[in-house]
């Protein structure tokens, strides 16, 4: 049923959204230079990784010039990419992932290999799902690069406690995963990107 619902879900989603879908990859396309989608890849159910798509927020070639997290103010984040990140419009495309089966409407976010080869014990549980767009950590950790910011080790920060507590949170998920409490984090995910603006 979530499968069938992830289906029903995407499909709709991106028939309704292709026009603001196509004025973001325009607005990208005219206010910088390099692709209009990121892709970079994750580590998807049962470690099979796969590439995450979103809409392109940083300059070209940001993954070789600086962190693999986002932290603060980053001076690789586009004009239009800050206002992306704000209404978490940049995620819309991962609706192609969920259409395609890598990910789901809802799940534990999707990490890049380096992370879940650190915490590999505990993502044998976390991605015995397949992972979603939102999830508890979404909406506990949605200002996460604000707090990674006022960090003097960032990268430290984000695996000693940040990681750690988004782990706990999606073996929760796992653990509690219902159509129900899915439509809820749906629900409540909206609310939080609303109240954001």
């Amino acid at each position: 049923m979530k499968r069938g619902l992830d289906i029903l879900m995407s499909l709709s989603g991106l028939i309704l959204l292709t026009p603001l879908m196509l004025a973001i990859a325009g607005l990208i396309k005219l206010t910088s230079a390099g692709p209009v989608l990121f892709r970079q890849e994750r580590i998807g159910r049962h470690f099979r990784p796969f590439h995450i798509l979103k809409f392109r927020t940083m300059v070209p070639n940001a993954p070789n010039l600086g962190r693999a997290i986002t932290v603060g103010a980053d001076p690789r984040i586009t004009r239009i990419g800050h206002l992306l990140r704000k209404l978490k419009l940049d995620e819309l495309p991962q609706l192609i992932n969920v259409l395609r089966g890598d990910m789901s409407l809802v799940g534990p976010r999707p990490e890049v290999r380096r992370y879940v080869e650190l915490f590999a014990g505990d993502y044998a549980e976390v991605l015995s799902v397949r992972p979603g767009i939102t999830d508890f950590a979404s909406i506990q950790f949605r200002a996460e690069s604000e707090l990674l910011g006022t960090s003097e080790d960032p990268d430290a920060e984000y695996c000693q406690r940040i990681l750690p507590e988004k782990i706990r949170l999606a073996k929760e998920y796992v653990r509690r995963s219902s159509v129900l409490l899915d439509l809820q984090l749906i629900v409540r995910t909206v609310l939080v990107v609303l109240s954001r603006n």
